[in-house]
């Protein structure tokens, strides 16, 4: 009996996270095809979710998010603290690449250093939390300014691959790799970036630190609650 209790906790998830942004109300075709379950199943599940306000179904038979998980949502937003879900990330990094692993915001024309966490290396590219630089050079500042409202001359090669390589842009002896954090709307939350002493910041250690990089940003995208700008 405790495995069928699962089990239907399951499928009733499986029907809630079939919705986003791409798909915002679902007929029961649609939904039994997105989580491959019985359209009979569907409609036993939808029932109980929509009594408990989890789904809603309005006159045109049409299934969308209930209510309840705007107050579940906003619950999460404001228990959630973003160093609790940077800050391992930047560790992970560290521990994979050996470098300095950052997460940058975006403020006016510049960018904040938010988290830190400094490589273990006696020689290293050492940054503060607080730091600000500018956003015009180095790998997330190019990064922030092509994913914000930039119009740079790097936003269309940025936007194209998905990330950005600087190599002595902000000072001749530092190089950088930066990614962007994007939330489960494809809003912009920050950039993060691993950067290193330039000499050893070769094609190999590049290629490390971008799939890295972007591992970690797309774990990201799955915790992050959307941004309510």
């Amino acid at each position: 009996m405790a495995k069928i209790g699962v089990d239907a906790v399951a499928r009733a998830l499986a029907i809630l996270k079939a919705f986003g942004p791409e798909r915002r109300e679902m007929t029961l075709t649609e939904l039994a095809t997105a989580t491959d379950l019985y359209k009979s199943t569907v409609l036993r599940l939808t029932a109980t979710l929509e009594e408990g306000g989890f789904v809603t179904r309005g006159d045109d038979r049409l299934y969308r998010p209930g209510p309840e998980l705007w107050r579940l949502g906003t619950l999460y937003r404001q228990s959630l603290d973003l160093g609790d879900l940077v800050r391992p990330t930047l560790h992970r990094l560290v521990d994979a690449t050996g470098e300095t692993a950052s997460f940058y915001i975006r403020d006016g024309n510049q960018r904040i250093c938010l988290y830190r966490v400094n490589s273990p290396r006696a020689v290293r590219h050492h940054l503060d939390e607080g730091q600000r630089l500018p956003l015009n050079r180095g790998a997330a500042g190019h990064v922030l300014a092509a994913y914000g409202e930039g119009t740079g001359a790097s936003r269309k090669k940025v936007l194209a691959q998905g990330y950005y390589v600087s190599l002595g842009e902000r000072d001749p002896e530092v190089a950088a790799a930066a990614v962007p954090v994007l939330d489960g709307q494809g809003k912009l939350r920050g950039a993060l970036s691993v950067s290193a002493i330039r000499s050893r910041f070769d094609a190999r250690a590049q290629k490390l630190a971008l799939t890295s990089l972007k591992l970690e940003a797309q774990a990201l995208v799955g915790l992050l609650p959307a941004s309510e700008a």
